[in-house]
């Protein structure tokens, strides 16, 4: 099997497991998204620790990339606050497609960072993708959807940026394990400090489904740092999209949840433009 056809497997895999994080988050209830943070990151904490202490390197990681891994969690947990926000106040295939941003987000921010060239057409896709993202945000609409939306948007810029620093890491020779226990130890201690002087009692039922929230978000961790191992964004970032049809049929059947038009407009248009960036990408 090809890196890039790993790849392809391991983004669709992380697409599923993070769509199920967004699900149990929001059957988790009227709890602060701090405290949800906490709970999801902890988990995935417990599962990257056990797999760094069965390997050979243990705890061992290379120095120089200690300010990349430090941006990587702190992005990384901007996105999962901003983005846990959105899912407790939108549809939940609209708080999936505003976090999906991230892609276009990822293409400004390597041209920055990485110095990475960008075509006119990859400008014009990501124009075209903050309209699409417009449909969805609805500013002006109503003050109870638009705040959380532009919330998931900056959701989408923090994990665009996150997984510009994963690869840059992955390119760097640092383990995909190893990414996973820094970001996940960083965010419980960012988390750590509400949940001692404002923690908010749960049920049985909420705890629950918060575990079960961080058991899928370390699935979808290792999955989607193993696909930005296995491969370049640009060559399988479009396959991250199937987290808005997995989030579309998880809203449905368990909460009920049906987009409105213009919503799904905007689905059409950042997805449609997140394929022609893609097809772009392997012809140049």
């Amino acid at each position: 099997m090809s890196k890039k056809t790993k790849g392809i497997l391991f983004i669709i895999l992380s697409a599923f497991c993070f769509a199920l994080m967004n699900l149990f988050v929001r059957l988790s209830g009227d709890l602060p998204s701090m405290q949800k943070s906490f709970f999801r990151n902890f988990v995935a904490f417990i599962f990257a620790l056990a797999v760094l202490l069965r390997s050979e390197e243990k705890f061992k990681f290379n120095h120089k990339n200690l300010p990349l891994l430090i941006l990587r969690a702190t992005f990384g947990t901007l996105g999962i606050l901003c983005n846990y926000y959105a899912v407790d106040h939108l549809v939940l295939s609209d708080a999936s497609m505003l976090n999906k941003l991230s892609p276009f987000f990822a293409v400004i921010i390597s041209y920055f960072y990485l110095k990475e060239k960008v075509t006119p057409f990859q400008i014009s896709a990501v124009i075209i993708a903050f309209l699409g993202a417009l449909c969805i945000i609805k500013p002006g609409f109503s003050s109870l959807t638009t705040g959380p939306a532009l919330l998931g948007a900056l959701g989408g810029l923090g994990a665009g940026a996150a997984y510009t620093m994963v690869r840059k890491l992955s390119l760097n020779g640092e383990r995909g394990p190893f990414i996973v226990f820094f970001f996940s130890a960083f965010s419980c201690v960012f988390c750590l400090p509400y949940l001692l002087f404002a923690y908010h009692p749960m049920t049985m039922q909420q705890l629950v489904f918060l575990l079960l929230a961080g058991l899928a978000a370390a699935g979808g961790q290792f999955a989607i740092t193993a696909a930005y191992a296995n491969a370049p964004a640009r060559e399988i970032s479009v396959f991250d999209y199937s987290q808005i049809v997995f989030a579309a049929l998880l809203g449905f059947v368990f909460l009920e949840q049906i987009p409105d038009a213009l919503s799904i407009i905007g689905y059409i248009i950042i997805c449609g433009t997140s394929i022609a960036m893609f097809f772009y990408n392997q012809k140049h």
